[in-house]
């Protein structure tokens, strides 16, 4: 999996500027596309183990990181709910009835949140690859410690992006999402990402999966996640 320069930064807590630096002088492994700077997940895991480095949160955080909320990821998909047959135009509005179903926060607040994400740029699309795309609010906004939402899009027809995703597969599964806050953010973000890439999801949408079914493979990767790392090692 591709990542971009933010994402990259978020993860080790550091600056784009800070990055940049590490490829000049340390060899930070990535290529150069179109005028974009991406990164292989994997080769830079490997590249910071081999220095010490750890990352703190996002797309290359340890899997022990629990949601600030405690909230497992299942609990906040049923509540953003999964969303089948969406067309391409209607995403945003589909963000915003999203949105709606915010717990903890009040009309006014949501309001505010679904007019940041209607303004230009107000929406951070955030390929990983494979047709997937974890979308989320450009703007952090503290909502509360109670209040996180996940929602799932199936398209109708791909999302056509001003730029392609990095594997040039278009985009048509959306895990659109919002946390209570910035560090909650960052770890939700970290969370979706493994999920996409150590659960069932992917097969279980590709045969066109019930609701039921996605909601508890969810659930199956909550508990797998918070098991201690102990039991994680015995039972593998």
């Amino acid at each position: 999996m591709y990542l971009n320069l933010v994402q990259i930064a978020e993860s080790f807590g550091v600056s784009e500027a800070t990055i940049e630096g590490w490829i000049r002088a340390e060899g930070l492994p990535h290529i150069a596309e179109r005028g974009r700077l991406l990164f292989d997940r994997a080769q830079v895991a490997n590249w910071a183990a081999a220095r010490g480095l750890a990352a703190q949160v996002g797309f290359l955080a340890d899997t022990t990181t629990a949601f600030a909320t405690g909230w497992r990821l299942e609990t906040l998909l049923r509540a953003g709910r999964i969303w089948r047959d969406v067309p391409a135009a209607d995403v945003t509005a589909t963000f915003a009835r999203i949105v709606d179903a915010l717990p903890g926060t009040s009309p006014s607040l949501r309001q505010l949140v679904t007019q940041r994400l209607r303004a230009a740029g107000g929406v951070t699309m955030a390929p990983v690859g494979g047709g997937f795309a974890l979308p989320h609010p450009s703007a952090r906004v503290a909502l509360g410690r109670d209040a996180g939402v996940v929602g799932l899009l199936l398209l109708r027809e791909p999302l056509v992006l001003p730029e392609p995703p990095p594997d040039e597969v278009p985009l048509t599964r959306l895990l659109f999402f919002i946390a209570p806050s910035p560090r909650a953010h960052l770890d939700l973000l970290g969370r979706l990402s493994r999920l996409l890439g150590r659960s069932p999801l992917r097969e279980l949408l590709a045969r066109h999966a019930s609701d039921e079914e996605i909601f508890l493979a969810v659930g199956a990767f909550d508990a797998s996640a918070s098991a201690p790392a102990a039991s994680r090692e015995v039972s593998s």
